[in-house]
């Protein structure tokens, strides 16, 4: 087919065809089904309001309804590529196919071997874009595929938030890994695995008799906080260095939460270095002086440590994982070392 097709039909629309050929015109039709029916691009309308015939061999294809409120008359036909040929270069004219979300294989197959042959008369083929999808697109395919799966699936459809809390806090670290890996494959892949944990826990919670609510509540949840924390973006706030940022964010989460004690909102479920690091930086930050409590045994020991590296502005528990790898691989040099 035309490589040049869409963009010959947005320059010119249902003027595309050189007059005189004698050839005719046949335009396949895409549309996306992430975009709403209807939304259409200007070629093509043009197009299909200038066509002989407009066919669709979807009788509840979700464009036609809006396509005949136009005025646009489509005939629900599945012709061959031969007839569609014959037809349009016997009589010169413009036929429209409105493909379906599957494509048109059996079509497109037979176009391309009677164009292939050499032999044959050929009306102008167009491949012309009728809508595109938009950034984030393939999130509308998440929620239609997790909407089935919790319809259908015999584990996740009676999965709850506390039976998946275990494989959030997985996927968490596998991602965190991949990131100090560098592995650019695998943090792809892991992105995918913590954005399924979210679009499955916005599912169940849409099944909550009480208090239901929906990924579209979640995701206008997050984006209303965001344009609140960011008045440097969305309002008319200076910020003119990281820590202006960091400033705005936190005035902004102070005056949300109202809270009592900086230790709210502090989960304690988190690993131990890292809760301890979370607690020390929010009594730094309220200007606390508070000694460590003295104890015996290890786990005091610790939590000084961990303490001062949060002082020193070190995150214990990466600075720990990191040790922990170098561990690894020293084991695996013992292991080698000694024939295992």
């Amino acid at each position: 087919m035309n490589a040049d097709a869409s963009a010959s039909a947005a320059d010119t629309g249902a003027d595309a065809r050189p007059e005189g050929t004698g050839t005719g015109r046949l335009v396949l039709l895409t549309t996306s089904h992430r975009v709403a029916p209807g939304l259409l691009s200007w070629p093509a309308w043009q197009t299909l309001r200038a066509a002989d015939r407009v066919l669709c061999a979807e009788p509840d294809h979700p464009q036609l309804p809006y396509l005949r409120e136009a005025g646009v008359e489509v005939e629900t036909a599945a012709p061959t590529a031969r007839e569609l040929v014959d037809d349009c270069v016997s009589g010169d004219r413009t036929a429209v196919v409105l493909t379906s979300a599957a494509g048109e294989s059996t079509l497109t197959d037979g176009l391309a071997r009677l164009a292939g042959s050499g032999r044959e008369a050929m009306p102008d083929l167009e491949l012309l874009p009728g809508s595109y999808d938009l950034p984030g697109a393939r999130l509308l395919d998440l929620v239609q595929v997790m909407d089935q799966i919790r319809a259908e699936c015999p584990w996740s459809s009676i999965r709850t938030h506390r039976d998946l809390a275990k494989y959030g806090i997985e996927e968490a670290y596998e991602l965190v890994e991949a990131i100090e890996d560098g592995d650019r494959e695998a943090l792809r892949e892991e992105l995918g695995d913590v954005l399924l944990q979210v679009v499955f826990h916005a599912r169940i919670a849409q099944d909550d008799p009480d208090e239901p609510f929906s990924l579209d509540d979640v995701a206008g949840t997050i984006v209303d906080k965001l344009i609140r924390r960011h008045p440097h973006v969305f309002g008319e706030a200076d910020a003119a260095t990281p820590e202006d940022v960091k400033a705005h964010w936190l005035r902004t989460k102070a005056e949300e939460k109202q809270r009592t004690s900086v230790t709210e909102g502090v989960p304690l479920a988190q690993p131990a270095l890292a809760l301890t690091a979370k607690l020390a930086f929010r009594a730094r930050k309220a200007g606390l002086d508070v000694t460590p409590p003295a104890g015996d045994g290890i786990g005091y020991d610790l939590l000084a440590m961990a303490v001062r590296a949060e002082a020193d502005g070190v995150d214990p528990e990466a600075a720990l994982r990191a040790a922990a790898r170098a561990y690894r691989d020293a084991v695996l040099a013992a292991e080698g070392a000694a024939g295992r």
